[in-house]
């Protein structure tokens, strides 16, 4: 399993420590795998990018028009946090259905 998140997230902290087996991957530092990237997309759409965060504020218009893959691939921390695989199945967030789903109470 893996964790997809920023070591400065709260929210990724709280899933890393309910999830101690996994590896954390911090987006900021290494990246999210090309592979790994086009699956969310193509699971999540548009919901991978935080329209919330303090990052999407500082865009401008025309930066906030593009794909939501370009964006990822030049803000990695517009993604959602955290973005767990585990197998083949991929969750978003740490939500209550989240941690239910992984066995976490």
């Amino acid at each position: 399993m893996e964790i997809y998140g920023l070591k400065t997230c709260d929210t990724c902290r709280k899933a890393v420590k309910a999830l101690p087996a996994a590896r954390f991957v911090d987006v900021r530092a290494e990246g999210v795998p090309s592979s790994v990237m086009a699956a969310a997309r193509a699971q999540f759409g548009d919901a991978l990018v935080n329209t919330r965060s303090t990052t999407w504020r500082g865009l401008s218009e025309d930066e906030r028009a593009q794909s939501a893959v370009v964006l990822l691939a030049d803000h990695p921390t517009l993604m959602k946090r955290p973005l767990i695989v585990a197998g083949d199945t991929m969750y978003l967030g740490w939500t209550k259905d989240v941690q239910s789903d992984l066995g976490v109470s």
